[in-house]
């Protein structure tokens, strides 16, 4: 479990296919600190186990499940990836429940400066628009954002200048996709009033 607030962005120093599964090379610093092997990071907002791991280095097993259904199908060498350690018991939560499960990806529709804003839009896959709601949570690419606006399957955030110094939301484009992951409460939600109409 992850709150969507991000620790540091990362640099893939190599992402290569294996006979097992692909493996995910990782340059940190702040998210090395106090990991074991075993434990949980969000890559991307994708839930990672630490496969091995050295004083400047994480490596991850991703299967190929994994890597085509989420944005590291499009990793190459330097890219920067936001990183969040799992959530402590007596840790805060400075953003929303976030699980590490990613929905689908998203399509950058609009990313453009408004004024002393930055003003970010996605087109979210077909149908799921059902689960966005207007001053809702949304995790993009692991980090924990408000939704502004609602259009279908399209949605807005504003982004702070934090947001944009701490993770690599600052350095996507028009056109590019983002891992999404949609608030947890409402999947469950949909899933018990299914089950109560049968």
């Amino acid at each position: 479990m992850f709150t969507g607030i991000v620790e540091e962005t990362g640099r893939v120093v190599a992402f290569t296919q294996n006979a097992a599964a692909w493996r995910l090379h990782i340059s940190a610093a702040t998210t090395l600190a106090g990991t074991a092997l075993g434990d949980s990071i969000a890559v991307n907002g994708c839930c990672l186990t630490v496969a091995h791991l050295d004083v400047q280095h994480f490596y991850f097993d991703v299967l190929e499940e994994t890597r085509r259904l989420t944005n590291f199908s499009a990793l190459a060498t330097g890219a920067l990836v936001n990183l969040e350690r799992s959530l402590r018991f007596d840790g805060k939560v400075g953003g929303h429940f976030v699980t590490g499960h990613i929905d689908g990806l998203g399509e950058i529709e609009v990313f453009e400066r408004r004024g002393a804003d930055f003003f970010l839009r996605v087109r979210a896959p077909a149908g799921q628009g059902r689960y966005l709601i207007h001053k809702g949570s949304i995790a993009i690419d692991g980090i924990s954002l408000t939704v502004a606006e609602v259009d279908g399957d399209s949605f807005a955030v504003w982004l702070i200048p934090t947001t944009l110094e701490v993770t690599n939301v600052g350095r996507r484009l028009r056109g590019e996709v983002v891992n999404l992951e949609f608030d947890l409460l409402g999947k469950y939600v949909e899933k018990l009033l299914a089950s109560c109409s049968t």
